[in-house]
């Protein structure tokens, strides 16, 4: 049996926590691919992970490389490449940074793994999402289908784990669904927001709600001052495990993440945060759900500040 192949680009804290979760998961055989200052670096990094797995038990092979062509005919292709905010940066201001990492990244990965899904990691995260796939789709023939964007499941993550926090119970029971821009205008919906299936909103009063709401959508900065020099990355690559073993397993799952939309949700021709089903051709059908005007009137809100940040692309 031929076992999967994970590429990650982006040997840095996010990209290692990332091999490191799916090793221990063994959904496929892993590549640790940076171009960094130390061209051994990525390699270092690889054996430390593989010397793990007779301590935990698993039998994954990590190679650790700078040359894309040992990434060929990947399966799944994680890009975390690229700067991460420092205090008082925001995503948009990574748009000039990021840009030509991205741009490199895709045309790479289009030329060595052309029947890959991949998944973009990188901020300004929609953003980096729309311009991966504009040069797969153009460039290599990739579908919407096979380019997604790691958003929705972290930031639901976060207002689970501030739910949790709140009423005292454990993470398990919580349920949580944050769409839009992975920014500071997305869109936790409180009313799909659950504890073993109770609404919080018959849980919780109005200001504790408003609450965990403004901490999630501060989620990223509240880590980013916390940690002084560099950005969240235990959680997000967490996320990016469940969104691989949801496509490698084929498990149809319904998880928020940022898909390139064709008027869904009324919106067009962008990256933008809604529930999907992930299974082994990538979104599979994205999910509309009934919105409140209110919670429409977020959405357009968050999708405005997307586009503001899309029109600091040079294309």
């Amino acid at each position: 049996m031929t076992r999967n192949k994970i590429t990650i680009v982006g040997a840095g804290f996010v990209g290692a926590t990332t091999a490191h979760w799916l090793a221990e998961r063994e959904l496929g055989d892993i590549v640790l691919l940076d171009i960094p200052a130390t061209e051994t670096m990525p390699k270092g990094k690889a054996l430390d992970l593989e010397e793990a797995g007779p301590v935990l038990g698993y039998d994954t092979r990590i190679t650790g490389t700078t040359d894309y062509a040992d990434t060929k005919d990947s399966d799944i292709v994680v890009v975390t490449a690229g700067a991460a905010r420092k205090p008082g940066m925001s995503r948009e201001d990574l748009v000039g940074i990021n840009q030509k990492i991205i741009t490199e990244v895709a045309h790479n990965v289009g030329a060595t793994s052309p029947n890959a899904i991949v998944i973009v990691v990188t901020n300004p995260l929609d953003t980096m999402a729309y311009l991966a796939y504009t040069i797969l789709s153009k460039h290599y023939g990739f579908t919407k289908q096979r380019v997604v964007g790691q958003a929705g499941v972290l930031d639901s993550a976060r207002m689970r784990t501030f739910i949790a926090q709140e009423l005292g119970v454990s993470v398990r029971n919580t349920h949580a669904f944050v769409l839009g821009g992975h920014g500071d205008e997305m869109v936790p919906l409180v009313r799909y927001s659950t504890v073993a299936g109770i609404p919080i909103t018959e849980l919780l009063p109005p200001d504790r709600i408003a609450a965990i709401v403004q901490r999630t959508r501060q989620g990223g900065a509240e880590i980013v001052n916390l940690l002084k020099t560099g950005s969240a990355y235990y959680a997000p690559s967490a996320a990016v495990a469940e969104m691989a073993e949801a496509i490698l397993k084929d498990r149809k799952m319904i998880l928020p993440c940022s898909a390139y939309l064709e008027g869904e949700y009324g919106l067009r021709e962008m990256f933008f945060g809604v529930p999907v089903k992930l299974g082994r051709s990538g979104i599979e059908q994205i999910i509309e759900i009934k919105l409140l005007p209110e919670e429409q009137e977020m959405l357009n809100k968050s999708a405005a500040l997307v586009r503001s940040t899309m029109s600091a692309l040079k294309l």
